[in-house]
C-alpha cells in the first residue's frame, strides 16, 4: 500500500513525492493478469457449459425422437392388429359365405341331378325317335343337330341354335336357313312347347331336303285359332321319317 508523510513533505523546501511507479506498474500488471485469467476461465467455463448444454439438448432430442418413433411403432402395431382382426373377421365371414354357397350349390346340384335322372331317359328317347342330338352351349343356348333328314344323304347335318335365356325364346341360327322360322318361333313363344318346336323344325328340314311341297305358312298359322293346338304340334314322332 502507498503511504507518505504529508507534513514532512510540505516542510521540505523541495518537496518530492515518491509515487513508486514501478511498484504501481507491477501491481497493475498483476491485476490485469488476474483479470485476464478470470476472463479466460470464465470463457472456458461458459464454453464448457454450452458444450454440455448442447450435448444434453442433443441427448434429449434423440431421446424424444426415439420415444416418438416407439410411439409411432406402437400405433402402427395397434393399427396392424386392428386390421388383422378385421381381416380375420372378413375371412371368417367369407368362409361362412363360401360354406353356405357350397351347401346351396350342393343342394342345387342334388336337385339338378334328381331332375336330370328324370329328364335324361325321356331326352334320350326323344333323341332316338327324332335322330337328333341336343347339346348345351354357353349362355343358356341349345344346339340341336339332326341326322337322317335328307333321304339321299342320311348323314347330312341339319341343326339350329335355340336361345332359352330370355323370357321369349330365340333361334340364333339354322343350317340350312328355314324360311318359315319367324312364324315357328312365334308359335313356340305362344305354346312354350320346345319339344313340339323341335319336331316342327325337323319337319321343315325334311320338306326342304326332300323337295316336298311346303304348306302355305298363312294357312298353317294365320288362319288358325291361337287357342287351339297347332297342326304341327307333336302327335306321333314317327311322322318325321315319312
Amino acid at each position: 500500500m502507498f503511504h507518505f508523510d504529508l507534513r514532512a513533505t510540505l516542510a521540505d523546501p523541495n518537496p518530492q513525492i515518491d509515487l513508486k511507479i514501478p511498484i504501481y506498474e507491477e501491481s497493475a500488471q498483476s491485476f490485469l493478469q488476474a483479470v485476464n485469467n478470470y476472463k479466460n476461465k470464465s470463457i472456458a467455463a461458459i464454453t464448457d457449459k454450452r458444450a454440455r448444454d448442447a450435448a444434453e439438448m442433443k441427448r434429449l432430442k434423440e431421446k424424444t425422437q426415439k420415444v416418438a418413433a416407439e410411439t409411432n411403432k406402437c400405433k402402427q402395431l395397434e393399427n396392424e392388429q386392428a386390421e388383422r382382426k378385421d381381416a380375420e373377421l372378413a375371412v371368417s365371414s367369407f368362409k361362412r359365405q363360401i360354406g353356405s354357397l357350397h351347401e346351396h350349390k350342393g343342394k342345387e346340384r342334388s336337385t339338378l341331378n334328381t331332375h336330370a335322372s328324370w329328364v335324361t331317359p325321356e331326352l334320350h328317347a326323344f333323341e332316338n325317335i327324332l335322330a337328333c342330338h341336343v347339346e348345351g352351349m354357353q349362355k343358356e343356348q341349345l344346339l340341336i343337330r339332326f341326322k337322317c333328314v335328307d333321304i339321299s344323304d342320311l348323314n347330312r347335318d341339319f341343326c339350329f341354335i335355340l336361345d332359352v335365356s330370355g323370357q321369349n325364346y330365340r333361334v340364333i341360327k339354322t343350317s340350312p336357313p328355314v324360311p318359315s322360322l319367324p312364324l315357328l318361333v312365334d308359335e313356340l313363344n305362344l305354346t312354350r312347347d320346345i319339344f313340339a318346336f323341335i319336331v316342327q323344325i325337323r319337319q321343315e328340314f325334311h320338306r326342304m331336303a326332300n323337295g316336298e311341297e311346303i304348306m302355305n305358312v298363312s294357312t298353317r298359322f294365320g288362319d288358325t285359332d291361337r287357342g287351339q293346338e297347332s297342326p304341327l304340334a307333336f302327335k306321333d314322332p314317327a311322322f318325321v321319317f315319312l
